[in-house]
C-alpha cells in the first residue's frame, strides 16, 4: 500500500530541515550525500515522473542511500544518516514531479 503524500512529505521536509540546521561541516557532507542520491533518483526514475512514482520508490526502501552517503563523505560518519539524506533528497527531487505544486500535489485535495 502506497503511503499518503502528506505523510512522506512530512518525513521529507523534516529531513531537509535537519540538514539546514546542521553545523556547516556536517551540512556540506550531508548535502554531498543528498546530491549523490538525487543523481541516483534521476537514474532510477528516468524522464518525467509524478509524485506517486517517487512515493512508490520511497516505499520500496532506501537502504541503497547509505552507500551514496558513505561514498560522498567517506571520512564523515555524521553524514551517513540514511534517513536524513534520503528524505532530503526525495524532497528535493519531488520538486521536479509533473504534479508537484509547491508542496502539494496538483489535482489532489
Amino acid at each position: 500500500m502506497r503511503p499518503a503524500f502528506a505523510n512522506v512529505r512530512f518525513e521529507w521536509e523534516s529531513a531537509a530541515a535537519r540538514i539546514a540546521a546542521a553545523p556547516a561541516a556536517d551540512r556540506r557532507a550531508l548535502e554531498a550525500g543528498v546530491q549523490r542520491t538525487v543523481t541516483e533518483l534521476r537514474r532510477r526514475l528516468g524522464g518525467p515522473f509524478d509524485i506517486s512514482e517517487l512515493i512508490d520508490l520511497w516505499a520500496e526502501g532506501t537502504d541503497w542511500v547509505l552507500e551514496r552517503a558513505v561514498d560522498a563523505a567517506p571520512g564523515h560518519p555524521r553524514a551517513w544518516d540514511q534517513e536524513t539524506v534520503a528524505g532530503a533528497a526525495f524532497w528535493r527531487y519531488a520538486r521536479g514531479a509533473s504534479d508537484f505544486a509547491g508542496g502539494r500535489r496538483q489535482g489532489v485535495e
